[in-house]
């Protein structure tokens, strides 16, 4: 996810014509779409520092942190955390990287994002493109090497793409281990099946399992699943399963979807739609008929996802980063698995958006990831 789930828009208008629920759920699954760039540049301003781009006064241009704006007609430009006020309508940020090439224009469009990186090249990293097999077809994939024992595989969440998790593989990385960033199916950039719809991280898994065949294959001993929203749903399901005891060292986990239901439920909220919206959901993704007559392979076994009951199951160290401020996935499931299982979780907050914590502080996000996996991570 990027932000909030999209369940704004028209919903309401829809919900009237065809139920709320389906509506809902059409929208919660629907096939990857492109980026909205709702955002317009007011102006640019050269300085001895620099260059500034004007933008509306909103949160987002507002939050604190180091964010990116990716422009409409191809390009990015990296922002400063400084924010400097133009007044009670617009904000600039200073501009501290951009695309080759790009020179940023008022009127242009943009859209705002967490995604700091557009490749491994813009974050230092040195990557070769590979693709994995799996059961959906071959899943573009980046391979970063480093210890051939110790392997990291980087899970991005719904909406999103692999490069929301550089962000994660710089730590990986300053660890050694070898990373592998991937892809799954019904994505921007996976191979697409049937209709396209996603299952919320349950066929997904099987895609992502195969990079872990793909690191033992190739000496991997110790694996490291770092997960984003839907993508720490997808890691907890694969640290879940049987073969994989003993192989999953530990889980990095930012703003996981601990629990579908509520998850729906907040996003709801978020909407401006009843909270309670959310029950109606649940039978178009559980029931068989109604998750076929939506679209999807089959019904989605969500009670498999919600981990604030399953708590008892765990048995993978944990490390969760989850931001206060986190109106998308709410940060009292991840508090809530925290205190049930105290032995294996650990949680660290920031004062973030949902999968915004690197951002707000990037120095102290990774702080707290590489000195927890050197202490539960054996080399």
């Amino acid at each position: 996810m990027i932000g909030r789930i999209a369940l704004g828009g028209g919903i309401a208008a829809a919900a009237t014509t065809v139920g709320v629920g389906l509506a809902i759920a059409r929208r919660l699954t629907a096939p990857a779409s492109p980026r909205a760039f709702d955002l317009t540049i007011r102006g640019v301003e050269h300085n001895e520092g620099g260059d500034l781009i004007v933008l509306d006064r909103t949160a987002q241009t507002t939050a604190p942190g180091i964010y990116n704006l990716w422009f409409e007609h191809g390009g990015w430009a990296q922002l400063s955390a400084k924010i400097v006020d133009r007044g009670p309508v617009y904000v600039a940020r200073r501009v501290t990287a951009t695309a080759p090439g790009l020179t940023p224009k008022p009127g242009e469009r943009a859209s705002w994002s967490g995604i700091y990186y557009a490749t491994p090249a813009d974050a230092g990293l040195d990557a070769r493109d590979i693709t994995i097999t799996t059961p959906a077809g071959p899943c573009p994939t980046w391979r970063i090497d480093g210890d051939p024992s110790t392997w990291a595989i980087h899970i991005h969440g719904l909406g999103s793409t692999r490069a929301g998790t550089l962000r994660g593989v710089l730590a990986a990385t300053e660890l050694g281990y070898t990373s592998l960033v991937v892809s799954y199916r019904n994505t921007a950039e996976g191979p697409r099946v049937g209709t396209g719809r996603s299952t919320l991280g349950h066929t997904e898994s099987a895609d992502v399992d195969e990079a872990i065949g793909y690191a033992v294959r190739r000496g991997g001993q110790r694996i490291v699943l770092f997960g984003w929203s839907m993508g720490a749903a997808i890691a907890l399901q694969l640290a879940d399963h049987p073969r994989h005891e003993g192989l999953i060292a530990a889980l990095v986990l930012d703003s996981p979807v601990l629990d579908w239901t509520e998850v729906i439920k907040a996003n709801c909220a978020g909407s401006g739609l009843p909270a309670a919206a959310g029950y109606l959901v649940i039978p178009w993704l559980t029931l068989h008929p109604l998750a076929r007559a939506l679209g999807l392979p089959g019904r989605i076994p969500l009670r498999s996802f919600d981990w604030t009951e399953r708590g008892a199951d765990l048995n993978t160290p944990t490390l969760i980063l989850h931001g206060t401020r986190d109106d998308s996935v709410p940060i009292r499931l991840s508090q809530a698995l925290r205190d049930a299982r105290p032995d294996l979780v650990e949680l660290v907050t920031f004062d973030a958006g949902h999968t915004l914590c690197w951002n707000t502080d990037p120095d102290r996000w990774q702080e707290a990831v590489t000195t927890w996996l050197k202490a539960r991570v054996p080399r």
